[in-house]
């Protein structure tokens, strides 16, 4: 019956050092087995290091998730420790303290910055050309013994800071991808244990990265936020006797090291011998051939200064080889089984000069590695050894999307094998929230698959691919798989810095359809689905996380997105002349015209817009705006009737009946009446069984399509869809030896060969959307009500499952259901965790029950698949 608390947490920080937020809201999660329990109080316990005795606070409330901070705000680089306890309801027990978790809050104004500037190399930068990275370094003295150091750093470019030779914190690409203009974000890192009484040597080494480097497709651009790298930083040492500060000013020293260049797209040139040894350290002499010179100021950010939102890129994992394959024409190409995002590590060594060259690429064609799908990125390593015995390299300012890579020049000194050469996987550093398993090994299959492609494109923005001269923030592609996404893993926290980012590029009204905006996918442009990301997003942000006030945030721009960013005709609809992607990449479109599908892109415009504005409402009710409310689902109403004289006959046909011309209209609930609807549903199921059950839709519908036919008691028939194996379908991607989910339905031909396509990527997250449907469906879980304090746990066996079980960590605690079909009939264990509710429907019987915290078996005898 013990009920304790598990975890502390503050807004959606994972480690709440360096937060944005001056009085911080408070979440805690459960654990226990309470049969029924209930919160009926909480107390928060504030210690502060200048406080003799601990502030304590109690409120009434059996809220757990986002409560308000209960005292004054903190001030800049404030600190305290939090400890919460919970009281039950009547006679139920409470829980004991939790344990203490810290805070600190980052920097709020410029002042706190205590004149510490932007600064880059005095020297003339690179032009129309790759920029070389810059290393920076001061030496500095401490006087007395040190209590408490911080370093809060940024750059324009990306970074990594090192102190007394020891790299700073754990994150990578550090500090990820904003719209620069509008929003750089600044790390904060405990350096506490790096520094020395005495002598100290602090060096920050800078690249590019999407600063000033190269981005979008064909030759893409430059330069987009500035020409010239550098790095601000302020060092903030707590003494025993005092304080004492090291910031970047005039008084820093710059030069070049063994990176030649490293860029996004491109990958690393790196010469050893140019290895500026010890230049983090201190009593580094540099050699005669290097050259150290002075630095200059440049415009200092503050306007732009933001702290994180969201974790950060990090190291999470390492594959080991798989395979060494001799390809036909005599490459050497190694197989680590798994495409994945980051790139390689080596341990080697060799004579001096010797050049080792890596390729990297998704899939093999006619056994040779296949560049042709990343277009003009190279994703190409280049290492000159030292001859200085065993190296231990990974490139610093740049990352790939790979299974395969070639090695070319690999010295005979050192065996190529798992224990020389390791791929490193690397993506923004979110919790873990969702577990799925079947007793199909094919769909565990690819709900791995969906799980490797969202972590390898979930970087710092969520991009489209992870490999080719792309990698861009695609809005479309984030609408349809956020609810995956949100069952994977915890992403409000992500979510909230990119959905700041997306209001902050919105031209009146209209968002650009890849944020952070590049010249090369153009300015804003009004298109439906990508354009109404800034709608849905949010929303179901709100809908997995509860934060109303994220949801507050983004309001304005969702309001103004349907207000005046939306072409509009006469009716009300879409203006036909618009630009549309409409339903992308649908499966009979042209290798070479991902746009040409089978339903009317106008249509699909005009279906999401009367969608989009019913949420817009919802969104309003949840705000207490009643006003808005009404107005939005009145003029929802109103569209739904244009709608129908537009695109719906007589007959109650739709212009375009076709799989996705059918699921939006029931989905969107845009027919006149139910017989209508289940008319059209039927239909719907004829299109799927005359199509041998194979995929119809794309961008727009894929996402949709299984909710839809479970809506309409069709989920047997989306099971059907599920299970099939040709092109196009999901698990045709997993049986051609797919690792992560596609761009196309047939990125790879049936004889092996690849799509001709230019957009033919490996890793796309998109038709990764089905995994919402099996965590919904087959799974059985959907939150009630918007954070998960109810639980909908309706589980629909189907198909050839014969058990399944799934968990989500939501923000009150892990849910999980496990349940098997048998000769004994259907059974089925539910867990719900402490001061949250499960409202459960058994399979077939239409009736549903609330039940409280606990563990639960529910049984039914007469069920047969």
């Amino acid at each position: 019956m013990a009920v304790t608390i598990s975890q502390v947490f503050f807004e959606h920080h994972r480690v709440a050092l360096g937060i944005g937020e001056a009085s911080p809201r408070i979440s805690w999660r459960y654990e226990g087995t309470a049969s029924n329990w209930s919160q009926s109080g909480y107390s928060v316990e504030i210690s502060k290091q200048d406080q003799d005795d601990p502030l304590l606070f109690h409120a009434n409330s059996s809220s757990s998730v986002l409560v308000p901070w209960p005292t004054v705000s903190l001030t800049s680089a404030e600190s305290a420790t939090i400890r919460v306890r919970a009281y039950g309801e009547d006679d139920q027990p409470d829980t004991p303290w939790s344990d203490p978790v810290s805070i600190e809050t980052g920097l709020f104004a410029e002042d706190d910055w205590m004149g510490a500037q932007m600064i880059s190399a005095d020297k003339q930068t690179e032009r129309n050309a790759p920029h070389q990275p810059l290393l920076f370094r001061k030496e500095f003295s401490v006087a007395s013994e040190v209590e408490k150091a911080r370093l809060y750093i940024t750059a324009y470019g990306i970074y990594q800071a090192s102190l007394n030779g020891e790299v700073v914190g754990d994150a990578v690409l550090a500090p990820g991808w904003q719209s620069y203009h509008n929003r750089l974000v600044y790390d904060t890192y405990d350096v506490t244990d790096l520094l020395l009484t005495g002598e100290n040597a602090f060096g920050i080494h800078v690249g590019e990265g999407w600063y000033s480097g190269r981005l979008g497709y064909g030759s893409g651009a430059r330069n987009i936020y500035g020409d010239t790298p550098g790095t601000m930083a302020l060092l903030v040492i707590t003494l025993t006797n005092g304080t004492q500060i090291v910031r970047t000013d005039e008084t820093w020293d710059s030069s070049t090291g063994a990176i030649i260049t490293s860029e996004i797209y491109n990958g690393e040139v790196y010469d050893s011998r140019l290895e500026q040894t010890g230049w983090t350290s201190t009593g580094f002499q540099a050699s005669d051939a290097a050259r150290w010179i002075g630095v200059k100021q440049l415009d200092s950010p503050f306007a732009q200064l933001a702290a994180p939102d969201g974790p950060p890129i990090s190291r999470i994992e390492e594959v080991k080889l798989k395979e060494i394959i001799t390809s036909p024409s005599g490459k050497t190409i190694l197989d680590f089984g798994q495409n994945l995002v980051g790139w390689l590590r080596l341990r080697v060594s060799g004579p001096s000069g010797s050049n080792i060259t890596l390729v990297h690429a998704e899939v093999l064609e006619d056994g040779e590695i296949a560049t042709g799908p990343l277009r003009s990125a190279r994703q190409t390593d280049r290492i000159t050894l030292s001859g200085d015995g065993v190296q231990t390299w990974e490139p610093t300012f740049t990352y790939h999307g790979f299974r395969y890579a070639t090695v070319d020049g690999w010295p005979d000194d050192t065996p190529l094998d798992e224990d020389t050469i390791t791929a490193i996987v690397i993506h923004t550093d979110m919790e873990p929230t969702g577990f799925f398993e079947c007793s199909d090994p094919l769909i565990n299959k690819l709900h791995s698959n969906v799980l490797w492609s969202m972590k390898g494109n979930f970087m710092s923005v969520p991009t489209d691919c992870p490999q080719r001269d792309e990698r861009l923030g695609w809005t479309g592609d984030a609408h349809a798989f956020s609810p995956t996404a949100n069952f994977l893993y915890d992403t409000a926290g992500f979510w909230r810095g990119w959905l700041k980012d997306f209001r902050s590029e919105q031209v009146d009204g209209v968002p650009p359809l890849v944020v952070p905006a590049v010249p090369a996918s153009g300015g804003p442009e009004a298109t439906a689905v990508w354009g109404d990301a800034i709608v849905v997003n949010p929303w179901n942000t709100y809908l997995s996380s509860g934060d109303l006030e994220a949801l507050r945030e983004q309001y304005v721009g969702a309001k103004a997105w349907i207000d005046t960013g939306i072409l509009r005709s006469d009716s009300g609809l879409w203006d036909q002349s618009s630009s549309q992607l409409g339903d992308w990449l649908d499966p009979l479109a042209p290798p070479n015209d991902a746009g040409r599908a089978t339903t009317s892109s106008h249509y699909v415009a005009d279906a999401y817009l009367i969608y989009v504005t019913g949420i817009v409402a919802q969104m309003a009710s949840e705000l207490g705006l009643e006003e808005d409310q009404s107005h939005y689902e009145e003029w929802a109403e109103e569209l739904k009737v244009t709608f129908r004289d537009t695109w719906v006959n007589s007959d109650g046909t739709v212009a375009n009946e076709t799989q996705t011309g059918l699921a939006l209209p029931l989905y969107f609930d845009l027919f006149e009446d139910d017989d209508q609807a289940q008319a059209a549903a039927s239909r719907l199921r004829r299109i799927i069984e005359n199509n041998d059950y194979l995929v119809g839709t794309g961008f727009a519908g894929t996402h949709l399509l299984g909710l839809t036919l479970t809506k309409y008691n069709l989920t047997d028939t989306f099971y059907q869809m599920l299970l099939q194996t040709e092109v196009p379908s999901w698990l045709y991607q997993v049986v051609m030896g797919g690792t992560t989910t596609w761009e196309r339905w047939d990125s790879m031909l049936p004889d092996g060969s690849l799509n001709t396509g230019s957009m033919t990527s490996f890793n796309h997250y998109s038709v990764g959307s089905v995994a919402n449907w099996m965590y919904q469906v087959v799974g059985g879980l959907a939150p009630a009500d918007p954070g998960w304090k109810t639980v909908k746990v309706n589980v629909i066996p189907g198909g050839n499952f014969t058990y399944a079980k799934a968990s989500y960590l939501s923000p009150q605690g892990k849910i999980s259901t496990e349940w098997e079909v048998d000769e004994a009939g259907f059974h089925l264990h539910l867990d719900v965790p402490p001061n949250a509710f499960a409202d459960v429907t058994l399979p077939g019987s239409g009736e549903t029950q609330r039940v409280g915290s606990g563990s639960y078996d529910f049984s039914d005898a007469e069920f047969r698949l």
